[in-house]
């Protein structure tokens, strides 16, 4: 009985297969000639709760104020891996860590 059943269930599966395997492909249309390259780069973005502005790019400096997630912000410069920044939301200028500032790439497929 249990041999019947895998038979029944292989048939029925090869059935539903054939259709699908015979069926003509469609043509995909020609993707745009645009390159992944030419796009602008993607924005940076506060991947954590909030980032310390500070005076210098270094841990141990002066704290000048909070960069948050939701404000919006303009990076002038890079050193290693600190950013200098202007905070949009405060006019705050100064340094914030790359660790939690950073901008995501882009994965080009073409």
């Amino acid at each position: 009985m249990r041999f019947t059943r895998i038979a029944v269930s292989a048939a029925m599966l090869g059935a539903l297969a054939v259709p699908t395997l015979s069926a003509t492909t469609a043509s995909a249309a020609p993707a745009p000639a645009s390159s992944c390259s030419s796009l602008p780069p993607l924005p940076y973005e506060v991947h954590t709760a909030a980032v310390t502005i500070r005076s210098k790019a270094t841990t141990k400096s002066t704290a000048l104020g909070v960069l948050y997630r939701s404000h919006k912000f303009t990076v002038h410069k890079k050193s290693g891996n600190w950013l200098y920044i202007t905070d949009r939301s405060t006019g705050v200028k100064g340094w914030v860590s790359g660790t939690y500032v950073y901008r995501d790439v882009r994965m080009c497929l073409n």
